[in-house]
């Protein structure tokens, strides 16, 4: 009735693909905004986004560095981004640099930087994390 593989830890389920995550035109957003799934961004963020998807709508704005493996701006972004795939619509404003594998600016989009390609150089999010954790330790 009862086996020892029963007793075994449980697993974690794997992650489900949902729903975006959105923020709505009228919310503003004062520091780190993280998502392993995807956002709508239509508000502010004043502050960095590492997300897997990040779309910011026209009425969207980012202030500060967007990691991801994706991206679309629709809006602004005052701030660099660092992701595989990058699409500037036609009502993008960006200043910052971009480093990305595929990069796609429509005509009409606003651009004030450089742009690099990543090379397949792998986008690691974790590396602004670690220095901000790193911060909060006591120093021997």
């Amino acid at each position: 009735m009862f086996s020892r593989a029963s007793k075994a830890a449980p697993q974690a389920a794997p992650a489900k693909k949902g729903m975006p995550s959105i923020i709505a035109g009228d919310f503003r957003v004062t520091g780190d905004v993280v998502s392993d799934g995807d956002i709508q961004l239509d508000g502010t963020v004043h502050g960095n986004v590492r997300t897997h998807t990040l779309t910011v709508g026209e009425s969207g704005a980012v202030h500060g560095e967007i990691i991801a493996e994706a991206v679309r701006v629709l809006g602004k972004v005052c701030g660099p981004i660092r992701a595989k795939s990058v699409e500037l619509a036609r009502t993008a404003h960006v200043v910052g640099d971009i480093r990305h594998e595929t990069l796609t600016i429509d005509t009409g989009a606003f651009i004030d930087g450089h742009c690099k390609r990543l090379d397949g150089e792998p986008v690691r999010s974790e590396e602004r994390l670690a220095l901000v954790h790193n911060l909060s330790t006591p120093k021997e």
